[in-house]
């Protein structure tokens, strides 16, 4: 079988301040979506056994994908 998936090291999320800013609501946990999508622009989430992407669309939005 021949295996083409492209595998990116994730972020080390380690080292990110979880604080909200001033201007921002308190989001709990946040994440950047730079942070998240990378260079790449797409982030594969495993939710209950089933993938999903999530990317930024030319006009700059997000959309998640099965």
């Amino acid at each position: 079988m021949n295996d083409q998936t492209e595998h990116i090291t994730p972020p080390d999320f380690g080292d990110l301040s979880l604080k909200s800013r001033d201007d921002e609501a308190d989001c709990g946990l946040c994440f950047s979506s730079a942070d998240l999508l990378g260079i790449a622009g797409v982030a594969t989430i495993l939710h209950h056994g089933q993938r999903y992407q999530l990317r930024q669309t030319k006009a700059g939005k997000l959309i998640l994908t099965k």
